[in-house]
């Protein structure tokens, strides 16, 4: 005894360490055995599947990423994608203070909630408060089950635990984010967001953070659109758990009260609905697509369709294309005056549909003639009534006659006599060869052989045809490959295609500069065409600069005829507008070196007048045909450039009736009485090299130069 006293022990300190030895003992036990018990129950669960918690709507979006128009999953939820680097962070705050205050330190579980919640359960024999964390909500809404049960929630406090260790933080932060029930078909926050406020979760008020974060907890009961009055009250017991827990200040959180709740659900956007759905049925896997479009100015040209179809009239419809000419995008598609416009057949893209053009194909016969050595902008051409292949009469669309007239008048003022009449002498297979070989889908009455009437509109093409064919005017005849989607995979290579040569492109580019604007439009700015189609059932109009190419279509979907639907009085007008929302001035072309600038007088003798009683064929009145004899078509000539010599490159002629004029890419050369000349080119590579009789008969050859 007195060596335990001496020790500094006594029997009561002895049986006290006993007693702490046994708490800390039964501490352990008390945390082991559920330790152990979650450990032998998780062995017994299947792997965890996280594929059906993937599933997310597919969205499509412009060149910036703003959303154009998502799609509903194929069980009819709307789960847009976002993730936690997306959202306002003050939601972000408010949800973990007001959800889960530990969510950035627990492991998936929160051991000192679950406690709580467990001695406030028996202390009261009722829930009081829940020891749910984020981790074991997104458990269960990855594994959704109806039963509430013990092992219920011990099958979430597993999962949420695998979630954080197969997905970190973020990952399951995320899955909340794009999971969490809002109410009927929304899910996730995104939607959610657009569904109840109109846009991008990325920068919320307090007030629509405190009611996003409180309507998952009970969707149905909450839903503002049917239970405004809850919803609010839930808003507020949000406000006022974040203001006692720092998140706020007392008077952001009053202030945040006084906000109404929304009483509607918004719909979801729906720009360039038709773009949308074809990027889906070309790509159904991509879940996110980003388009050339430009958001800004797809909804502003939509709303512009919109507007002025119902101007025009009942049932009439409208669509628009712009194209950047540098890279080929496309800016804008607008297949409708309104998608969901059923009286006027919103659903038809008519960017796609194949109609007549009218005369907005006239450019390309003065191109092919200007290339050939046929024309040029100041040669004078015949506007006065004549008859071709026997039988073909066409009039001017005012039924009047100007006498004789140039090039340029002629085009600028879209007279058909002068058109039909170059399309005689270039041919009219050719035409259409032309512009098939540029990558246009050309359609004719009943696979007929091309004829004059194609001058006039006797064929079908699409606007997209139709646009991209101007905007090889712009690029100094390089007809774009039309680029629709930034993200996808590269597209084939496709072979380069060529609707004119440079020169010819920018001669019809000027003169179309001057055509006569539409009522109140500036003048001299825009290169631009009109067409109407026979009957009036198509209106078109189609302009650009070195910048964009805008092509317009006014009509009925269903083809019918609207006596007075005329391009320059109702798609001209919609052109200029479209350019002036694209915004800054329109940038003329430049200039090509070779252009020959001069007035009619000035222009080498065949070229100053085109007289229809000219012979219109190949061959010249001495009866043999006018043939290029050197050097042949296709021609690789080594003239010694690349060794810095200079040898002229001999020009040989058959047939014709001189004096003969030899052009080389549009540009006179050489002026002969005899069948023989030379010329000295300035450079290697490829020349087209034309020769005109004085009857006007004509031949050429494109030959590679070294």
């Amino acid at each position: 005894m007195h060596d335990k006293v001496h020790a500094g022990l006594s029997p009561r300190a002895g049986r006290g360490g006993r007693v702490v030895g046994l708490c800390a003992l039964l501490v352990i036990v008390v945390l082991a055995l559920p330790s152990l018990a979650l450990w032998r129950y998780a062995t017994t669960l299947p792997p965890l599947d996280l594929t059906a918690a993937s599933l997310r709507s597919t969205v499509i979006l412009d060149r910036k990423g703003q959303l154009l128009r998502p799609f509903a999953t194929t069980d009819g939820r709307w789960r847009l994608p976002v993730t936690a680097g997306e959202v306002d962070p003050r939601f972000l705050a408010m949800l973990k203070a007001y959800e889960d205050r530990r969510f950035d330190t627990h492991p998936g579980i929160d051991p000192a909630a679950t406690v709580r919640a467990a001695w406030q359960w028996l202390a009261h024999r009722k829930i009081v408060s829940g020891g749910s964390t984020l981790s074991m909500q997104v458990a269960r809404l990855v594994e959704p089950r109806a039963e509430r049960s013990l092992l219920a929630k011990l099958r979430q406090m597993v999962r949420a635990i695998q979630l954080e260790r197969t997905l970190s933080k973020t990952g399951v932060l995320d899955l909340y984010l794009a999971l969490a029930p809002y109410g009927g078909p929304v899910e996730g926050l995104r939607a959610a967001s657009l569904a109840y406020f109109g846009r991008e979760p990325a920068r919320l008020s307090f007030a629509e953070s405190a009611l996003l974060v409180a309507l998952p907890q009970a969707p149905e009961a909450r839903r503002p659109d049917r239970f405004s009055a809850n919803a609010r009250r839930a808003r507020d017991r949000v406000l006022d758990i974040a203001a006692e827990r720092g998140v706020l200040t007392e008077e952001e959180a009053r202030a945040a009260k006084a906000e109404p709740v929304p009483t509607l659900r918004k719909s979801f956007p729906m720009l360039a609905a038709h773009a949308a759905e074809q990027a889906v049925a070309a790509d159904p896997a991509a879940r996110v697509q980003r388009l050339t479009l430009d958001a800004r100015l797809q909804a502003s040209l939509e709303t512009l369709a919109a507007e002025r179809a119902a101007a025009l009239g009942p049932a009439l419809s409208a669509a628009i294309l712009v194209i950047d000419n540098r890279s080929g995008h496309v800016l804008a598609h607008v297949g409708s005056a309104g998608y969901l416009d059923a009286a006027r057949a919103g659903a038809v893209d008519a960017t796609n549909a194949v109609r007549s053009p009218g005369s907005a194909l006239k450019p390309f016969i003065y191109t092919l003639a200007f290339e050939n050595g046929l024309a040029h902008p100041e040669t004078l051409l015949d506007d006065r009534p004549a008859r071709f292949a026997a039988s073909y009469a066409p009039e001017n669309f005012d039924q009047g006659y100007r006498g004789t007239v140039t090039a340029r008048v002629a085009l600028q003022q879209s007279l058909n006599l002068p058109a039909v009449d170059l399309l005689e002498t270039v041919s009219a297979a050719r035409f259409v060869a032309r512009l098939r070989g540029a990558g246009a889908t050309i359609l004719l009455p009943c696979d007929t052989a091309p004829g004059l009437p194609v001058a006039l509109g006797g064929l079908g093409i699409t606007l997209t045809d139709l646009a991209r064919l101007h905007a090889g005017l712009a690029r100094a005849g390089s007809v774009p490959t039309l680029v629709r989607r930034l993200d996808g995979p590269p597209s084939p290579a496709e072979p380069e295609r060529t609707v004119t040569d440079p020169v010819s492109a920018w001669y019809v580019a000027d003169i179309l500069r001057g055509a006569p604007p539409p009522e109140n439009a500036p003048s001299g700015r825009l290169a631009y065409k009109t067409g109407t189609s026979y009957g009036y059932r198509d209106a078109w109009a189609v302009g650009f600069d070195a910048r964009i190419t805008v092509a317009v279509w006014v009509g009925r979907p269903d083809g019918a005829s609207v006596p007075g639907l005329v391009g320059r009085a109702a798609a001209a007008p919609m052109l200029f507008d479209a350019f002036s929302r694209f915004g800054g001035e329109p940038e003329p072309l430049p200039r090509p070196r070779e252009a020959l600038v001069a007035a009619t007088i000035a222009l080498p003798p065949p070229l100053r007048h085109i007289r229809r009683d000219a012979p219109k064929t190949l061959a010249a009145t001495l009866g043999v045909p006018l043939k290029i004899a050197y050097p042949p078509d296709g021609a690789r000539v080594d003239l010694g450039i690349s060794a810095g010599e200079r040898i002229r490159l001999a020009l040989k002629a058959l047939g014709g009736q001189p004096p003969l004029t030899w052009m080389v890419d549009g540009l006179p050369v050489a002026e002969s009485l005899r069948r023989q000349s030379d010329w000295s080119p300035e450079g290697a590579g490829f020349a087209r090299i034309s020769v005109m009789d004085a009857a006007g008969a004509s031949d050429s050859v494109v030959v590679r130069l070294e």
